[in-house]
This record gives structure tokens, C-alpha cells and sequence, in this order.
């Protein structure tokens, strides 16, 4: 690869099946120079992905920020699943892309987007490196047995059944900043990050590396969210199917569009549960009680996991802007050493802050997630090392 020293900005594309976010960042200084959103793809004026490539090459020219750009160094794309084949940032070939493609099983609804979106930013810029950052790829550090589903290992193998999480980016950006926040190095760290939006899961990290996740063969596993059930016996989707005489689709959108916060009180929305609530809404209460409850659990095994725990990160949606989950889903808990002060959880801030008391023998930090950042970053780290001719690996 021969790029200039000029060449400091990356652009990150996140193409999902009906929508395609951008961000373009200097690396110089991780500044934002430019962001949006391209939605409704498929549809009217967006027939496609390559239409709405072309909205964001537009878009971004208009502001004298173009694909054509001197300046661009890379195209940096979040793909959810990498497998067991992908467990770092990867410069796209071909191979390279077949390879992602014959994993779309195991994430039919991201992947093939995912794919798309490759496809046609090469198309575009032919010319520039294009790094794959795979949702995956910070939780291929949990041991093997964290990893694996107790059933017969054959047929485990076979079809790829095993745990490999998700949100990976967040949490590992969101486990580093917590160690800036703190002014610690992360290697010294015990650390449970929280990533709760539509989307939730939790992570145990250890000296900045991922040992337990939440997420497992699919972003299904885990945490109660916003329409996903979360950790669910799987003896129930016999009994829908037997009693039920429900699908196996049908099944599947139950599980992951009809269920979580959506399917106890009708709304995925924390701030109109948290609305509902004061109302009385016993729905709504239940809804926060069994999100919270959930949460609790994860807290308290992931503690064990780790054996000790000096950080615990609230991040996404709900942990940064929720001060009521926060709070009660760390209640009582001065016997792990967690304590909350009420004052500091109730202040909004737009930074990464502490909201535990002096006392406190974990932190307790609220850490806004910055996936795009974190693709950039190591798109950034792995062309770089590629143009002086350095390896991570």
C-alpha cells in the first residue's frame, strides 16, 4: 500500500438491510467531520445499496468531504458476525469477503446487508483499503469453556453452535475509557461493562480482555431488551410449537421482535415505561422490574467470573441516560462493594462521569459508547501498520 502521511480520515459505514449510517473521522485528533443517516433503502428514491451509497458520496461532497478525497485513507465497515474465522479488524479481498459471506447463516438478517455494503463502497473506491470490524471479534477471547453450549460437541462443531457475543466494539472501547476515566492502565482493570439500548448485553472483562459475555449464538441470548426476551428456557419453543402449534418463524419473530420490554408492556421505550410507572401502570412496573431483575443476576455472576471487580460501565441508550435503572439495578449492593451516589447517578453529563460514592470499592461510571470511533480506530491502526509495513498479528 503506498498512501500519503495526508491520508488521516476514515470513513465508517454501517449498512443495515434498510439503512445505511455514516461517519467520516480525522484520525489526527478522532474529530467528527461528518455523519448521517441514509434510510429506507429499497424503497422510492433508495432502490438499493448502491443508491444509497451514492446519497452518502453526495452528501458528503456537498460538504467538500468526497469519496474522491486525497485525504481518505480507508473505508472501515461494521459486520456483525465473524465467527470463529474473524477475531480481529480485516484488510476485505476477495477471500476475505466470500468468507464473511458463507457466514451468513449465523446472522441472516446483518450479514448479508453487511455484505452488500462492502460490495458497493469497493465498487466506489476500487483503489482504497477496506477493513471489515467484526461485532464478534472482542469476545473470541472468552475461554472455550465460556464459549460452548453443553450439547454434543459434533454436532456443535458442525454448525457453528457456540457463544460468541456481540456489541463487541462498544465494550471494547467502553472498557478502555473506563480506565482513562480512572486514570488507570486498562491491563490493571477488572471490568463489567453494561451496554443497554434496544439492543443489551454485559460483559466481563478482565485487564481488557473479554472472558464472559451475555450474547451467545445469536444476539438473542442474554439480558431482557427492547424486543428480544433474552435468557428464556429452550424447552419453551417446544412447547409453542407442540401446544402452540406455532412456526418456526413465527416462533423466531415472537422471540426477537414480539418479546423483552415490547411483549411485558407493550412499549420499548425506557422513558414511557419510566412515564407509565409514575402513573401506576402495573405493566409497566412489572416490565421495569424484570429488566432490572435480570441486570442483577448478570452483576452478581459476572463478580463471581471475574473474582474481583474494580469498574462497573454503563453505556448505550438506556445506561447512559437512564438514572432510574442505574440505580435500582445496583440497590443493595454495598455487600460487592457497590455503591451509588444518588446525587451524581441523577446529574446528566454529556461526558464519561463517576456516579459512585468515595467510598465505593468499585467504580461505578456512566461511559457514552462510541462504536463508530472504535471501527475507525483500529481501520485506522491496521492500515497503518499495513503502509509501513509492521503486522499487529
Amino acid at each position: 500500500m503506498n498512501h500519503s502521511p495526508d491520508q488521516t480520515r476514515v470513513l465508517v459505514l454501517n449498512s443495515g438491510s434498510s439503512s445505511v449510517k455514516y461517519q467520516l473521522l480525522d484520525m489526527t485528533d478522532g474529530s467528527r467531520l461528518a455523519a448521517g443517516i441514509v434510510e429506507r433503502v429499497g424503497e422510492g428514491e433508495v432502490p438499493d445499496h448502491t443508491a444509497a451509497l451514492d446519497r452518502v458520496s453526495g452528501e458528503l461532497s456537498a460538504q467538500g468531504l468526497g469519496l474522491d478525497s486525497p485525504a481518505l485513507a480507508a473505508v472501515g465497515h461494521r459486520v456483525v458476525h465473524g465467527g470463529t474465522r474473524f477475531t480481529e479488524p480485516t484488510l476485505i479481498t476477495d477471500d476475505v469477503l466470500a468468507e464473511i459471506e458463507k457466514l451468513v447463516p449465523l446472522a441472516p438478517l446483518h450479514n448479508p446487508a453487511n455484505v452488500t455494503g462492502i460490495k458497493v463502497a469497493r465498487t466506489l473506491r476500487p483503489d482504497l483499503p477496506q477493513v471489515a470490524v467484526f461485532d464478534t471479534a472482542f469476545h473470541a477471547t472468552m475461554p472455550e469453556y465460556a464459549a460452548r453450549y453443553a450439547i454434543d460437541v459434533d454436532t456443535a462443531d458442525r454448525y457453528g453452535v457456540r457463544r460468541y457475543g456481540f456489541h463487541g466494539t462498544s465494550h471494547a472501547y467502553v472498557s478502555r475509557a473506563v480506565a482513562d476515566l480512572l486514570g488507570k492502565d486498562v491491563a490493571d482493570l477488572n471490568t463489567i461493562v453494561l451496554h443497554l439500548g434496544n439492543g443489551a448485553s454485559a460483559s466481563a472483562v478482565a485487564g481488557g480482555v473479554c472472558v464472559e459475555t451475555s450474547m451467545g449464538l445469536t444476539p438473542l441470548e442474554g439480558l431482557v431488551m427492547g424486543t428480544r426476551s433474552g435468557d428464556l428456557d429452550p424447552a419453551a419453543i417446544f412447547h409453542l410449537a407442540r401446544v402452540g402449534g406455532m412456526s418456526v418463524d413465527e416462533i423466531d419473530a415472537l422471540l426477537n421482535k414480539h418479546s423483552g420490554l415490547i411483549g411485558l408492556c407493550g412499549d420499548n421505550d425506557m422513558r414511557e415505561i419510566g412515564r407509565r410507572m409514575g402513573e401506576g401502570d402495573a405493566d409497566a412496573q412489572l416490565a421495569f422490574d424484570v429488566y432490572v431483575h435480570r441486570l442483577r443476576k448478570y452483576v452478581g455472576a459476572y463478580t463471581a467470573v471475574l473474582g474481583r471487580v474494580d469498574a462497573l460501565a454503563f453505556t448505550a441508550g438506556v445506561g447512559e441516560n437512564s438514572a432510574a435503572v442505574r440505580e435500582a439495578t445496583l440497590r443493595g449492593l454495598g455487600g460487592l462493594g457497590i455503591e451509588v451516589d444518588t446525587v451524581r447517578n441523577a446529574l446528566r453529563g454529556s461526558g464519561g462521569r463517576l456516579i459512585s460514592t468515595e467510598r465505593s470499592a468499585v467504580a461505578v461510571a456512566v461511559v457514552p459508547t462510541d462504536e463508530e470511533l472504535e471501527i475507525a480506530t483500529q481501520t485506522y491502526r491496521l492500515v497503518s501498520a499495513e503502509r509501513s509495513g509492521t503486522s499487529e498479528r
